[in-house]
């Protein structure tokens, strides 16, 4: 009889993670709870407590003390597996986690990842940039990396992760198969970059990610091991937001790497936000617009920051400071052009067959219309100046295939390609 093998998947800090993660969900239901009974109660004059949405008397005290038993289990249980962490028979928690693991920690950082961050859960995702799946330690890098003077740092979309870059896709239904396993490994075949991947929180603010990836790529060029000629960013989805928030702020704050800057790559980059996210606003509005269904709007408004901040395309901190990210309100966000002295592609995809003004609309790619991906809005004054030798339109394409359409890698090496003089 075979030993079982043991579940990889899972970690010593997994399980205090995930008590904490039960215990805010539980509180979570008791004020949901709570608001829906004061909500009928109100209805037949019956005063609340003192915070909206709570009760009074017997039954406020009833909450009250069902949430401290909540907190106070939940701190005790937290303390108890933190000790016990070290003799747990698990994977070591510094070894590489598996694909499956990565990815269902990218999702839920993705959903939740700033609440996660704020109460210092064990799964949130702390920004890295990472070569062949490891993170880089500056003080001790891979002997087999060989570093080129010429840097491609590759940023990926919201609830996603650096090995995906690397997962192929099916055959497209126009017959032409995804052979591109990496657009990272290609490029650097046939250009010669060194490809380095960032790993991050999308469910952070885009702008807080930038802060820390232009942070990041300031220490890349201070303990590169050869001196820095040009680094050219390859950005999918959220990552394009990120990348033009780092940019801005290394431009305020006068960083080292701005200068090796040279290209730009955005694939499927929201510029002017998804309509997904602003149909997810208008469903918080309709869950606030009675008492009896508002304390139901608390589970709408468990997404993250970086999900709402998709809803026009926010960059800067700027956008979001000092607002209710759930407020319905019109597009507000600061106007950040394309930077100077950097050449910027853009490559849009729908998964329509033509360009019509429906699908370019509503179609898109499933999850960022056609003009949002290409830079273009109403007012010209937010308009993204992509030059027309600068765009691509892949069609026939849905938004996670163009981590792996060979038509994208392509035009992307004949664009990064130097020109004869």
């Amino acid at each position: 009889m075979n030993k079982p093998e043991s579940n990889t998947h899972l970690r010593a800090s997994d399980i205090r993670a995930i008590a904490q993660l039960a215990t805010q969900a539980t509180l979570g239901v008791s004020k949901i709870a709570e608001g829906v009974q004061q909500a009928v109660w109100s209805t037949v004059g019956v005063p609340g407590g003192k915070e909206p949405g709570t009760t009074r008397g017997i039954t406020g005290l009833v909450y009250q003390t069902v949430n401290g038993i909540t907190e106070l289990v939940g701190k005790g249980a937290q303390a108890l597996l933190e000790g016990l962490e070290p003799m747990l028979d698990m994977a070591d928690d510094a070894a590489p986690g598996t694909p499956e693991r990565e990815a269902v920690l990218a999702a839920l950082n993705g959903v939740m990842g700033d609440r996660l961050a704020a109460s210092n859960n064990p799964l949130a995702t702390h920004m890295t940039l990472r070569y062949r799946g490891e993170a880089l330690d500056w003080q001790a890098l891979p002997a087999e990396m060989n570093a080129s003077a010429k840097v491609l740092v590759l940023i990926h979309g919201l609830c996603m992760n650096d090995i995906q870059w690397q997962t192929p896709r099916p055959t497209q239904p126009d017959g032409e198969e995804n052979d591109v396993i990496d657009h990272g490994a290609s490029l650097s075949a046939a250009l010669g970059y060194t490809p380095i991947y960032v790993r991050y929180n999308t469910g952070l603010h885009t702008s807080q990610n930038a802060h820390e990836l232009s942070s990041q790529l300031e220490q890349l060029v201070s303990h590169w091991p050869v001196p820095v000629e040009e680094i050219t960013v390859l950005a999918h989805s959220m990552g394009g937001l990120v990348t033009r928030g780092a940019v801005y702020y290394a431009g305020q704050e006068q960083r080292q790497w701005l200068q090796y800057l040279k290209n730009i790559i955005f694939l499927g980059t929201p510029h002017h936000g998804s309509p997904l996210e602003r149909a997810g606003n208008w469903v918080d509005v309709i869950l606030g617009s009675t008492p009896y269904t508002a304390p139901f709007a608390k589970l709408g408004q468990l997404r993250s920051a970086g999900i709402t901040d998709l809803r026009f395309g926010h960059v800067l901190d700027a956008d979001w400071q000092g607002h209710d990210r759930f407020d319905h309100k019109p597009d507000e966000r600061q106007i950040v052009p394309l930077p100077e002295g950097v050449a910027c592609y853009c490559v849009a995809a729908t998964t329509a067959a033509e360009r019509s003004e429906l699908v370019d609309q509503l179609v898109g790619d499933g999850l960022v219309p056609l003009h949002s991906a290409l830079g273009e809005h109403d007012d010209t004054r937010r308009s993204l100046a992509f030059a027309p030798s600068a765009q691509l339109i892949v069609y026939r394409t849905s938004h996670l295939d163009l981590l792996t359409r060979s038509k994208v890698t392509r035009q992307i090496v004949q664009w990064l390609r130097p020109q004869p003089a």
